[in-house]
């Protein structure tokens, strides 16, 4: 606890620490709840993974180049308040919205949001509808900040055209001798690359505009008051230039999956279409007005395109040998990759009514 107050006092020195705790359920940055004398607001440290995240300072740059955006917002909208609304953080000594230690960690404050919760899965069409309305509040707020002036935390994060030239390479090498055990998915994969490929061809021709995206638009990164009603999006890491259908397409891939990520059972995984409607009336209730027709024209594709490239990003790390994401047993990628692609099978099969549902919302919001 002591070293852990020491990283907490490069931001507050003059408050005794009541106690320090892990905090949450994140598996990338490590983060504590600290509880202080003498007031209920509570603090939120975290240990920056810079190995996932080499360069801190940019992330931070746009972390606080959004808040600040947002604050402005909010200060302007009377039932809204921009201390519970979007994310608080608090300078370091020297400044700078981070602290390097001796050893080269990156560490961070913010002000803990309480009351508040959240929910790992969607499990009515209420809270997708919320979802819907957080993540496109969310969109809605950003429309104004110059996506391009953000630095991209990840490069070619969801860039279909990298990916699939990477799982193109990786069949040819076979370093582990498994592509005789994905044959289906890789053939999955060849049949569906010219429409997968889509949204790349359109931001090319320019018709597409940059936005500010989240990139991580899973529903237990929305904080939820009492009533289930949306309080403040999270999880800002990912934050920097993209399309709106990143953050569209992901969330209905988490969010209307009614089986698991890695189901071994294929029956359990579909869309369900009624939460794929109550997610995007939400969404376009706050987004309508500000996304192009053709923006909205593609929203129904970037659900399946989003399902797609984690399929094929799962498919490309077994082939590969299992080097970037965490495995279970020896062919966890394997299974992992024939549910997503067992997901956008179920997508296709509603296409159309997909497309209907948003046709039909984008109506009712204008």
């Amino acid at each position: 606890m002591k070293e852990l107050q020491e990283k907490f006092n490069q931001f507050i020195a003059d408050i005794p620490v009541k106690s320090i705790h892990p905090f949450g359920s994140g598996h990338i940055n490590d983060t504590y709840l600290i509880e202080v004398e003498g007031t209920t607001q509570n603090y939120i440290l975290q240990r920056v993974n810079h190995h996932i995240f080499p360069n801190v300072p940019e992330l931070m740059n746009n972390i606080v180049a959004v808040t600040k955006h947002l604050r402005k917002k909010y200060e302007q909208m009377p039932h809204k308040n921009p201390d519970i609304n979007t994310l608080t953080f608090l300078p370091a000594k020297d400044g700078n919205m981070y602290y390097k230690d001796e050893s080269g960690d990156y560490w961070r404050v913010m002000l803990e949001i309480n009351p508040a919760k959240t929910y790992d899965q969607v499990e009515e069409p209420k809270q997708a509808f919320q979802a819907g309305v957080g993540f496109g509040g969310f969109q809605s707020l950003l429309s104004d900040l110059d996506g391009s002036k953000l630095y991209e935390i990840i490069p070619n994060f969801h860039n279909m055209e990298t990916r699939l030239q990477t799982f193109l390479d990786t069949v040819e090498k076979d370093p582990k001798d498994r592509v005789t055990l994905a044959q289906e998915q890789i053939a999955f994969v060849k049949e569906r690359t010219e429409e997968m490929l889509t949204l790349v061809r359109l931001s090319k021709e320019g018709v597409l505009p940059i936005r500010v995206t989240h990139n991580d638009t899973k529903i237990n990164n929305i904080l939820l008051d009492e009533n289930d009603q949306g309080l403040c999006v999270i999880d800002l890491d990912t934050v920097m230039p993209g399309l709106v259908h990143y953050d569209f397409g992901d969330s209905i891939r988490t969010s209307t999956n009614t089986g698991a990520e890695d189901d071994a059972n294929l029956d359990n995984v579909e869309m369900d279409i009624n939460l794929f409607k109550a997610y995007t009336e939400g969404f376009l209730q706050e987004t309508a007005d500000i996304l192009t027709e053709t923006e909205i024209k593609y929203l129904p594709l970037s659900a399946k395109i989003m399902t797609f490239i984690i399929g094929l990003r799962f498919i490309t790390d077994y082939i590969d040998g299992d080097n970037y994401f965490k495995t279970k047993h020896e062919h966890h990628n394997l299974q992992r990759a024939k549910a997503q692609f067992k997901l956008v099978e179920s997508m296709e099969v509603q296409f159309e009514e997909m497309k209907k549902i948003v046709a039909d919302a984008t109506v009712l919001t204008v």
